[in-house]
């Protein structure tokens, strides 16, 4: 064991390394801040069990990559690898890649997307082939690898090669990076190059004033491919100036520093030439930047905030816009999420702070914690546009996860002396961790849908959070299909199928040519049309009609699990009496429409969308008394249905009773308030009773809401004609012209 005086420089260890052997007793403070007593030599026993179980780790994930399904936004990412394939294979001709307004793609950088494009042309893969998938994940697999072996390299060098394999262990074991390892192409690659970044970045500091050439080449790859896959890869560029600063003034004694000129150029020349190289990787693979290298990377992380998209998530068993979620939305999924041994090392960690910091390198283990904390701060300071749980954080969970295993390799410290309490701390790890890997072992080709024992693991977050967000398991669904001969090549007829994840089904069943088609059907639209069989995840539903365990549909013929959480449903349409109805209804055929939904409901008794449109067709045909009992149906299957609400609320307007049908519309609001239909019959309820500027007010939400919503602009010029505004009138008269 290391002593505690202050170790010369040319003795300091030149790799993190560790010792079972490792002592907790705290060492004389050195005088200088940065210095403390090496860690012990390296265990030849620890150093094969730390790159065995890396080895390791790499072939689980490839393997596993080749089973996922494709991810949701592969639709925008793969049209942006095959323009960048063209931009690059025509020199630049072809600058299709430069201005991409579907998913704004150009705004984003093409490393990724790049290399994996000209690997899948190379080996001769359209996006119809599987094998063209499996490209992309193995990438994204060897990538998530290459995040997870950077932070037990990092983990390494402030704690010693035991905190190294803690480290790997942790991340092995967390279901939502693994998942997301085979099959994000965004988030993986970003958090690789973010933490490689600082991986290196601390080993060159290490070794200053004769960095290793390897880190240095490390830390610029690090930074470029940060960069080079979206621009909040700036934050690398920040957290490098900021550390090598306070590095260079904390090994130089503070302010005096400035006036080592030789150690300031050394430093300046290091950072300046990594960050230099770093940025113009990034640039080489980033069309869009390389047309204005110092303004537009600048211009795309601007333009984020503004151009994020808002979709319906479902947080807590509330369906709500994501540009409405509560600043805690990012750190509940977290702490939801991450297995126990990450989230107790994690507040472990900050516990033992202190202790670490006299035991350890404090600039650090300051810079793992600002590495996992900053970014969440930010998102919730920033009230940033975030969805699908917590994966625009993904980034900074390996530091996390750095910091978690500091917590344990020190409890190992504490109980040093005493073999028994060294193996209850290792007992503890890996009861934290079972249940994790224990989702792994189960679920491997969708383990991202992991909920941790807090939230009562995914079935106790079944109807209260997002699961299978990307639709991966739309794979299983036509698996089994073709598993029970319903898709073969033989097919004698055509198969039609309906989803509201159109791109991996139509990617998957693309192998079976015109014998497969594919209709993109949104969940509470799937009577719009015809088909055979439906794959519908649980993304976009209602909270509370999961909660009620009124999902699947009694037309399910398989349903997709995860242990026996329901996933994906499989569903087979008998008659195509609800497309029929439809179909009806369109041509005010009511009478013909009460028949076919009444048709389906005898075979699908838990058809929402059969049973409001039954009720909007009953109260067209004058059967208000119907028309109530079917929108009371639909509401029991599906609480929050806007139109059934707003129905049950016709049936009192026409009943008279503008009381219960204003409650009742002011309910539907609640329960939706992008209703445009509830604030328009609010403004009529309005203006009957002579109000007639509230009754405005609600028309303009309801204008608001739906600019084309054409009987609130009839309404509102009659209100402004009857108060004598011809002007305002014409105007709202005008913008319905304009409509027709």
């Amino acid at each position: 064991m290391a002593k505690s005086g202050k170790p010369s420089p040319k003795t300091r260890p030149q790799s993190a390394v560790g010792s079972q052997q490792q002592r907790a007793a705290a060492p004389t403070p050195a005088k200088d801040w940065l210095e403390r007593p090496s860690l012990p030599a390296t265990d030849p026993s620890l150093r094969k069990v730390f790159w065995g179980l890396a080895a390791l780790g790499l072939v689980i994930l490839v393997a596993l990559s080749f089973g996922s399904g494709i991810n949701a936004d592969d639709k925008f990412q793969v049209d942006y690898s095959q323009k960048l394939v063209n931009y690059y294979g025509t020199f630049g001709k072809d600058t299709s890649a430069l201005n991409i307004p579907d998913g704004n793609m150009h705004l984003y950088g093409g490393f990724f997307e790049t290399v994996t494009g000209f690997a899948n042309k190379g080996l001769g893969y359209q996006p119809s082939n599987i094998g063209y998938h499996n490209i992309r994940h193995a990438s994204s697999a060897v990538l998530g690898w290459v995040a997870m072996l950077c932070a037990a390299l990092f983990a390494s060098l402030v704690g010693g090669q035991r905190a190294g394999i803690i480290t790997l262990i942790i991340m092995l074991v967390s279901p939502r990076f693994v998942g997301d390892s085979l099959m994000n192409p965004k988030d993986i690659p970003f958090a690789a190059g973010y933490i490689m970044a600082i991986y290196n970045m601390v080993a060159v500091l290490d070794r200053m004033p004769n960095p290793s050439r390897w880190n240095l080449v490390g830390l610029a790859v690090g930074l470029g491919i940060a960069l080079g896959i979206r621009a909040g890869g700036l934050l690398s560029f920040g957290i490098l100036g900021m550390f090598v600063g306070l590095h260079f003034l904390l090994k130089n004694g503070g302010l005096k520093a400035f006036s080592n000129g030789q150690s300031l150029k050394k430093y300046a020349l290091v950072t300046l030439g990594v960050a230099a190289i770093g940025y113009v990787f990034a640039l080489l693979f980033w069309p869009y930047a390389l047309q204005a290298p110092f303004k537009n990377p600048f211009v795309a992380l601007s333009k984020f905030s503004d151009l994020e998209v808002k979709i319906r998530v479902l947080f807590e068993g509330v369906n709500m816009m994501s540009d409405k979620t509560p600043w805690n939305y990012a750190l509940k999924w977290i702490v939801y999420t991450i297995p126990l041994a990450a989230l107790v090392g994690f507040v472990g960690g900050i516990v033992l702070l202190p202790r670490m910091l006299r035991r350890l390198n404090p600039l650090w283990v300051i810079l793992a914690f600002f590495a996992a904390i900053f970014p969440v701060f930010y998102v919730i300071y920033k009230n940033s546009v975030i969805h699908d749980g917590w994966r625009h954080l993904t980034f900074a969970y390996p530091p996390l996860v750095v910091c978690a295993a500091l917590f344990w390799n020190e409890l190992v410290n504490i109980f040093s002396e005493k073999k028994y309490g060294q193996w209850a701390v290792y007992g503890a790890l890996g009861l934290l961790s079972a249940d994790a890997a224990a989702f792994i072992a189960m679920n491997p080709k969708m383990p991202y849908v992991y909920f941790n024992p807090i939230v009562g693991g995914t079935a106790g977050a079944y109807g209260k959070f997002e699961t299978d967000y990307w639709g991966i398991s739309t794979r299983q669904g036509i698996e089994w299909l073709e598993s029970q001969g319903i898709l073969k090549p033989e097919m004698p007829e055509m198969v039609v199928i309906a989803t509201n994840m159109y791109y991996s089904t139509k990617q998957l069943t693309a192998k079976y040519g015109d014998k497969v088609k594919v209709k993109y059907l949104k969940w509470e639209k799937r009577c719009d049309d015809a088909w055979d069989y439906g794959l519908y995840p649980t993304r976009f539903l209602d909270g509370s009609t999961l909660q009620k365990g009124m999902w699947p549909p009694d037309n399910a013929v398989h349903i997709v699990k995860a242990g026996d959480t329901p996933i994906l449903a499989v569903l087979k349409d008998n008659g195509r009496n609800c497309a029929l109805g439809i179909a009806a209804t369109k041509l005010s055929d009511w009478p013909g429409a009460i028949e076919r939904f009444k048709a389906e409901i005898a075979n699908v008794p838990d058809n929402e969308v059969a049973w409001v449109n039954l009720a909007q067709a009953y109260l067209n045909n004058d059967q208000l008394e119907e028309a109530k009992a079917a929108a009371e149906k639909t509401i029991g299957i599906c609480p929050d249905d806007a139109q059934a609400n707003n129905l049950i609320g016709l049936y009192w307007l026409n009943k008279k009773d503008a009381t219960k049908a204003k409650a009742q519309f002011e309910l539907s609001i609640k329960k939706e308030t992008s209703n445009p239909g509830a604030w328009y019959y609010l403004g009529l309820i309005a203006r009957s009773q002579g109000d007639q500027q509230t009754a405005l007010n609600n028309l303009m939400k309801a204008i608001q809401i739906a600019p084309n919503f054409k009987p609130a602009y009839e309404l509102s010029a009659q209100i402004y004609e009857s108060m004598g505004d011809a002007a305002r009138a014409q105007q709202f008269r005008a913008a319905l012209g304009q409509m027709k």
